[in-house]
């Protein structure tokens, strides 16, 4: 089939259309019978997505790492024994015994700022409510997760119903829920409010009668709303107005949806929604207060008391660890440090990574940290964290280089939601043996790198606040760039690699290497005709790189991976079609590969 793509970048498409619909792909041309694409790979077209489809289970549409108790949410943050206790207990009175209020709410809205532990008490509370057997379901939103299905919408509501269906006290659920998926297994393409009445809802009002107050799990917890990203259905890029209006719809979308279920008298769970109060998240609130309750992450809980015996308990473990006298740190250290903290536990938790960087001795670690104060006025609301995170970059050896490569690893984003390990990055990153260590191990107090022996591991970011810092021009400074300045590192390389044909690799490491390289996404690479401009005013050279570049051998290796199934081999030969003719055929799609087929050997 490649043969005839050699050389295609000069073809022209004329009267073939492609056309995806709700997943359903209809091809029009003027031949009659199956085109050649489905002659030569048969399972291409037929493989994809159609409502004729054999039904697909509730297992296969749900988000598992978003559950409280999941794998992927092993290492993430709780409350420190002993903290936020008074607002854990606040939150479980109201789960418990909500119902005697004078005004009862079904909806609590633990909100903050940035920082807060807003992440860490719901994860506490809902381990709590747990092992107390009245968890009835919980999903994490995370907009830096590994699984796509965490950062957007499409699994919510089937992962509540997957996990209200597996608690033993509603057990009967199961037989309503999957049978409404075998007589519709399309139920999982419709709206989200939709997907409620079919999957929750009606399965709830059809065991109304039969449910035990007693034995039914009290609450669903969410949190992180403010963290689900805007839903692209049809994976082209989007500018940045565009994807934040989608991003506000999707979230006001989840919120309409609780609050019609928390309406519903069939529906017997409080619920607990968990976000920053951005404005569109606040607006919705204010006018919910019939059915909502607030609370804010303030001063009335005493955040200073918890952060101070927070770092009592880490600086007490470094003592030990180094073998340092009682004495240290001073009380007075400690409370200058709480006094800085301002109310945010991210910045204590950050400060005790920093200063047990085996780098260098804690003491003068903590100095360093403690000097900050004298750095200048520290009143605005980040400031202390944005001066601890300033600090931090800029002990890299290349502090411009480090933020390049925080951002192309977070803004990747891969096919299937395939979570990208910290190998392939070594790989991908290392222009000299090397390169990850020097950027990203030198900021372990933010970076997570597994060693290099780790095959399987990511990279991991500890706190989403340090992506709003390197994001906000205001905040960070020198150490701020546009996209086409940040993505620069990333372009040089993908197209260096296109090029030369791969990089050396172990062949051990060649084929996963390969894998994750062919499943990058072409909204990685600058679409629009500014940033493409930005680009070759950057490198004037990229336009005849990328025309060296032997699409021939990266179609071949597309298609021939058998890690992907025929219709991604398909997508993915017209993404690198798309790189290396970028200039010629800036909107080359599926339907171009269809059409070099049927040109050639129809």
């Amino acid at each position: 089939m490649t043969q005839l793509l050699n050389n295609a970048h000069d073809f022209s498409i004329t009267n073939l259309n492609v056309h995806n619909v709700a997943g359903n792909a209809t091809y029009n041309n003027r031949s009659s019978g199956k085109s050649a694409l489905e002659r030569a790979y048969p399972s291409l077209v037929s493989s994809l997505p159609s409502d004729r489809a054999a039904p697909i289970g509730l297992e296969e549409n749900i988000s598992a790492g978003a559950a409280h108790n999941s794998d992927e949410r092993c290492d993430a943050p709780k409350c420190h024994p002993y903290t936020r206790v008074a607002v854990q207990d606040e939150i479980i009175s109201w789960i418990t015994t909500g119902d005697m209020d004078e005004e009862p709410k079904k909806i609590l809205w633990l909100t903050g700022p940035a920082g807060t532990g807003k992440t860490a008490i719901a994860g506490s509370v809902a381990e709590s409510c747990s092992e107390k057997g009245i968890l009835a379901a919980s999903f994490f939103f995370s907009s830096f997760s590994g699984s796509e299905d965490r950062r957007l919408k499409r699994c919510f509501v089937s992962t509540l119903a997957y996990q209200l269906r597996r608690h033993p006290s509603l057990s009967a659920l199961d037989q309503h829920i999957l049978s409404t998926i075998d007589h519709d297994p399309t139920v999982f393409r419709t709206r989200l409010i939709d997907q409620l009445e079919e999957l929750i809802l009606k399965p709830l009002r059809h065991l109304h009668n039969q449910i035990d107050a007693s034995t039914t799990p009290k609450v669903i917890i969410i949190d992180g709303i403010d963290e689900c990203e805007a839903t692209n259905p049809f994976n082209r890029p989007m500018e940045e107005e565009e994807a934040q209006s989608i991003k506000e719809k999707d979230q006001l979308e989840i919120l309409s949806l609780l609050l019609r279920a928390a309406t519903d008298p069939c529906f017997p769970f409080r619920i607990v929604a968990v976000s920053r109060p951005e404005r569109i998240l606040s607006t919705f609130f204010s006018n919910a207060t019939e059915s909502t309750l607030e609370l804010f992450l303030d001063d009335k809980y005493d955040p200073d008391s918890d952060i101070e015996l927070f770092l009592q308990s880490k600086f007490a473990a470094i003592r030990r660890r180094y073998c340092l006298p009682p004495s240290w740190p001073t009380l007075e250290q400690i409370r200058s440090i709480v006094s800085n903290a301002s109310g945010q536990f991210i910045y204590a938790a950050t400060v005790v990574r920093f200063v047990e960087d085996p780098s260098n001795l804690p003491q003068k670690q903590l100095d360093r940290v403690l000097n900050l104060e004298k750095s200048g006025d520290l009143s605005k609301p980040f400031r202390a964290l944005d001066t601890l995170y300033t600090l931090i970059l800029n002990a890299s050896p290349d502090p411009l280089s480090t933020v390049q490569w925080i951002w192309v690893v977070h803004e990747e984003r891969v096919e299937d939601s395939k979570r990208v390990p910290a190998l392939f990055w070594r790989y991908y990153m290392d222009s000299t043996v090397g390169e990850a260590e020097r950027l990203l191990g030198c900021i372990p107090s933010l970076v997570s790198l597994p060693p290099p022996e780790d095959r399987t591991s990511l990279i991991k970011f500890y706190h989403k606040s340090l992506l709003d810092f390197i994001d906000n021009q205001w905040r960070c400074g020198d150490l701020w760039m546009n996209f086409v300045v940040r993505s620069d590192p990333d372009r040089r390389q993908y197209v260096r690699i296109l090029k030369d044909q791969g990089l050396t690799v172990p062949d051990q490491d060649r084929e996963d290497f390969l894998f994750h390289f062919l499943s990058r996404k072409p909204s990685m690479r600058p679409e629009s005709r500014l940033e493409l401009e930005n680009c070759e005013a950057e490198d004037p050279h990229i336009e005849e790189t990328l025309r060296s570049c032997d699409a021939r051998w990266w179609v071949d290796m597309c298609l021939d991976n058998t890690s992907f199934d025929q219709v991604h081999r398909g997508l993915n030969a017209t993404i690198f079609l798309h790189q290396v003719h970028a200039r010629v055929m800036p909107h080359i799609t599926l339907s171009a590969v269809v059409q070099a087929v049927e040109e050639g050997g129809s």
